[in-house]
C-alpha cells in the first residue's frame, strides 16, 4: 500500500506592519530682530506736546523747545546738492524726540550756499541732558559739508544745535543738516 502523502500544512503569514517615517523634530529658529528703519529728518512729524494725539511711533521734532526750522527736500552746501535737509538760521536748536530705540544719527552738516553774509557756525549734536555727542569745526559759506555720525544707544532725545562763531553777522547764516537720517529698530 502506498504511503499516504502528508498534506502540506499552510504556513501562516505574518502581516507586515507598514513603517512610519519618523516625525521630524521642528527646528526652532529664534525670531530675527526687526530690520532697522530709516527716518529721514525732512519727513519727521512735528509733535506738539499736550495735544490729544498719540505721540509718534518714531522720531519726531518737538515744536516746543525748537527754534524755527524748515524741512526741505534738499540743500546746496559747498556747491554740492544733498537731499533730506533740515535748515535753520543760526543760532538755532532743533529738539528731536526719538520715541523708540535708535542706533545712530547720520548726516552731513554745512552752511547753505544761499548764505550771503560772512561769518561761520559750529554744528553740535547734544544728548537730551545737554552733553556734547558730536561737534564740527567752524564752517563758513562755500565750505564742503562735513559728515556726522552719532551713536544713539541709550538716548531718548537729542538736540541739533547751530551756533554762530563771530558776532551778529553770523546769525544770518543759513545752516543745513542734510542727508539727515535716524536709524531705529
Amino acid at each position: 500500500m502506498p504511503t499516504p502523502a502528508i498534506p502540506d500544512i499552510p504556513v501562516p503569514t505574518v502581516p507586515t506592519i507598514p513603517t512610519v517615517p519618523p516625525v521630524p523634530t521642528p527646528t526652532v529658529v529664534p525670531p530675527s530682530p526687526p530690520a532697522p528703519s530709516d527716518f529721514w529728518a525732512d519727513a519727521l512729524p512735528v509733535h506738539k506736546p499736550g495735544g490729544h494725539r498719540e505721540p509718534p511711533s518714531g522720531p519726531s521734532i518737538r515744536q516746543k523747545g525748537s527754534d524755527r526750522f524748515q524741512q526741505r527736500d534738499g540743500a546746496w552746501i559747498g556747491g554740492e546738492y544733498h537731499p533730506h535737509a533740515v535748515t535753520v538760521h543760526a543760532p538755532a536748536t532743533t529738539l528731536i524726540d526719538l520715541n523708540r530705540s535708535c542706533t545712530s544719527f547720520d548726516a552731513v552738516a554745512g552752511v547753505d550756499d544761499a548764505t550771503l553774509t560772512p561769518g561761520g557756525v559750529v554744528f553740535t549734536v547734544q544728548s537730551g541732558d545737554g552733553s556734547t555727542l558730536w561737534r564740527s569745526p567752524a564752517l563758513s559759506e562755500g565750505d564742503e559739508a562735513v559728515p556726522v555720525h552719532v551713536p544713539l544707544a541709550g538716548q531718548t532725545s537729542i538736540r541739533l544745535v547751530v551756533t554762530p562763531v563771530h558776532g551778529i553777522w553770523s546769525a544770518l547764516n543759513i545752516a543745513d543738516w542734510a542727508e539727515a537720517r535716524f536709524r531705529c529698530s
